[in-house]
C-alpha cells in the first residue's frame, strides 16, 4: 500500500505504562500524533507478561502517576488486576483510547531521505510522520541461559509462567535471583513436590517492608546513593543479617549498584527447608542437574528467571546501537543522529514507574516542540554541549528526578547551542529556523 501523509504527527509504538504517559504529554501540549498497540487493549506487561498472583514490589504511592493517583482502597502492594484496571482508568481519564490503533503491530520503521519517518504497519499500511517514540518495553524478549549437556524435563521462561497448576506435584528448579524468579521459587515452595533455587552470584535481597512501612518509600528525592546504601544497608543487618545463614551467597556488588530483589518470603522458606538454594548450573544430564559445588538433584521443571533482551526488532538496521542492556541515547532517550526518534522506557528504574513517567513525558514533548525549532538534530545539539551516553541500564529513581528537572530549568541553552556554536546543516522540511547565510 502507498504512505498516506502523517509528517505533521508523532508516531507512539506502544501503549503499555510508558506509551500512555507519551501520549498523556503529547495531547496536553497539542502535538498531533497516532498510537499504535500490537495487543487489544493497553497495559503492555501488565497485561500479557506477567503471572496471576504478582503484584507491584514498589508501593502505590511510588508507583502512581503523580497527577492520577490510585484509588484510596488499594492496599499498598497492588495485584495484578488491580494495576491493569488502574492504566484503563488512566486512559480513559485522560481520553487517551481515540488515538490508539489496537490489534497493529508496527513492521518497521526507517528514516526517509527527507528527515522524516516511514511506518510499515501490520495491515500493509505505510505511513509516513514527523517522529517516532518507541515504547516498546523491555520485559518481552526471554533471555535464555546456555549450559552443557540436555535436559530432558520440561523448561519454561519466567514469562511463560502464569498460575500455580503449572508448578503442583513436579520438583521444581528457578534458576535466577531477580523478582519473578523468587516469587515463583517461593510460589513453587506452597505448590511443588520440591522447589530449589540456582543463583550463579550473591543478591541483595530486601524486604518489602520496614517497621509497616514500604520500602520504596522510605528514599526521599533528596538522598544520594551512598546514603541510600547507608540507610537501607543498616536496617538490613538488623532485620535480616548475614545472608549465608540463609544458605545464600554473600553479594559479590554494592548494594543498588545491581537491582535489589524484594522479597519477604523467600528467607522465611529457605530458613523452613521448604527452598533449597544451590549455586550456578554446570551442566544437564537428562533429568539430573550437576551444580558447580558437585551436587545433582533430578528436576520434572526448569523455570529460567534469567531476564530479558532489549530488543527493538521493527527499527530499521544501523538506526540504534544496542550493546547489550544498553540503549545507546542522549538523555536516555534521544536518539543519536536521526531528529525525532525517541527510545523512551528502555532502562530499568528501582522504583514505580509513575513518578518517573510523569515528569520524564512532559520532559519529551518539550523536547519535541524544541525539536521542530532548531536547525539540527537534538541529539547533535547534545553532543555538541559534550552530554554522555548512558553506562548502565539501571537507573537511581532519585538521580533521575533530580535530573529531570534541571534539563527542564536548562532547555534554554539548546537554541543558543544549535545557533551560535554549531556548523551549518541540512534544514529540516518541518523546521521553522533558518540554516543562515
Amino acid at each position: 500500500m502507498t504512505s498516506s501523509a502523517t509528517s505533521d504527527k508523532i508516531a507512539v509504538i506502544g501503549a503499555g505504562p510508558v506509551g500512555i504517559s507519551a501520549a498523556r504529554a503529547l495531547k496536553q501540549k497539542g502535538i498531533p500524533y497516532d498510537q499504535f498497540e500490537a495487543e487489544s487493549a493497553v497495559g503492555g506487561n501488565w497485561r500479557h507478561g506477567v503471572y496471576h498472583s504478582a503484584h507491584i514490589i514498589s508501593s502505590r504511592k511510588t508507583t502512581e502517576f503523580p497527577d492520577f493517583p490510585m484509588p484510596d482502597n488499594y492496599p499498598d502492594f497492588p495485584s495484578a488486576d488491580q494495576m491493569l484496571q488502574y492504566l484503563n482508568s488512566y486512559v480513559e481519564h485522560f481520553e487517551l483510547a481515540e488515538n490508539i490503533q489496537f490489534d497493529t503491530k508496527v513492521e518497521l520503521v526507517r528514516p526517509t531521505e527527507d528527515g522524516l519517518w516511514e511506518l510499515t504497519l501490520s495491515n500493509g499500511e505505510k505511513r509516513i510522520y514527523d517522529g517516532v517514540i518507541i515504547c516498546n518495553g523491555h520485559h518481552w524478549d526471554p533471555r535464555w541461559p546456555k549450559y552443557e549437556g540436555n535436559f530432558t524435563g520440561e523448561i519454561i521462561h519466567s514469562k511463560d509462567y502464569k498460575e500455580p497448576s503449572q508448578l503442583r506435584g513436579k520438583r521444581v528448579l528457578v534458576i535466577g535471583g531477580g523478582n519473578s524468579a523468587c516469587d515463583i521459587v517461593v510460589e513453587s515452595a506452597r505448590t511443588a513436590q520440591s522447589a530449589h533455587l540456582s543463583l550463579r552470584r550473591g543478591y541483595w535481597f530486601l524486604p518489602k517492608t520496614f517497621y509497616g512501612k514500604p520500602t520504596a518509600e522510605l528514599l526521599d528525592t533528596w538522598m544520594p546513593v551512598w546514603m541510600q546504601r547507608i540507610y537501607i544497608g543498616t536496617l538490613l543487618k538488623i532485620s535480616v543479617g548475614d545472608y549465608r545463614q540463609y544458605g545464600l551467597m554473600k553479594p559479590d556488588h554494592q548494594l543498588f549498584e545491581h537491582h535489589p530483589t524484594i522479597n519477604n518470603e523467600l528467607l522465611h522458606y529457605l530458613k523452613h527447608g521448604k527452598v533449597k538454594a544451590h549455586p550456578d548450573i554446570k551442566r544437564f544430564d537428562g533429568k539430573t542437574v550437576e551444580f558447580t559445588d558437585g551436587t545433582r538433584e533430578d528436576f520434572d521443571l526448569i523455570v529460567c528467571g534469567t531476564g530479558f533482551n532489549v530488543s527493538i526488532p521493527f527499527l530499521a538496521p544501523g538506526v540504534i546501537e544496542i550493546e547489550g542492556s544498553i540503549v545507546k541515547t542522549l538523555w536516555e532517550i534521544v536518539a543519536p543522529k536521526h531528529r525525532q526518534l525517541y527510545i523512551y522506557g528502555w532502562a530499568q528504574a528501582r522504583y514505580g514507574f509513575g513518578p518517573l513517567l510523569t515528569p520524564a513525558s512532559d520532559l519529551l514533548a518539550d523536547l519535541i516542540l524544541l525539536q521542530r525549532s532548531l536547525s539540527h538534530p537534538l541529539s547533535d545539539v547534545l553532543e555538541t554541549m559534550k552530554q554522555p551516553y548512558p553506562r548502565t541500564h539501571l537507573v537511581d529513581p532519585m538521580a533521575t528526578l533530580r535530573k529531570v528537572n534541571a534539563i527542564k530549568r536548562g532547555l534554554w541553552i539548546l537554541p543558543l547551542v544549535d545557533k551560535y556554536f554549531m556548523h551549518n546543516g541540512s534544514k529540516h522540511p518541518y523546521s521553522s529556523v533558518d540554516n543562515g547565510p
